[in-house]
């Protein structure tokens, strides 16, 4: 089976079992240093703060957050 196949498999499945193949495939990958993940992050930080700061996103309060998790839960 090629890479091909693989792919067309994997997009077949159900999106909750694409999600988890997901997680397990980024997990085996190899961790970053605690240096890369400092810089990915601190990185990523400067782009959602440029984003906000330009107007491309709104804020959302950490209660509304909450809620919408607790709702997806049930």
């Amino acid at each position: 089976m090629n890479l091909a196949q693989i792919e067309s498999e994997i997009l077949s499945l159900p999106e909750e079992d694409r999600a988890k193949l997901a997680q397990k495939l980024l997990l085996s990958l190899e961790e970053p240093t605690n240096e890369e993940f400092d810089r990915i992050w601190g990185e990523e930080s400067a782009r959602r703060i440029a984003e906000f700061d330009a107007g491309h996103v709104q804020a959302i309060s950490g209660e509304v957050v909450a809620a919408r998790a607790r709702a997806l839960l049930k």
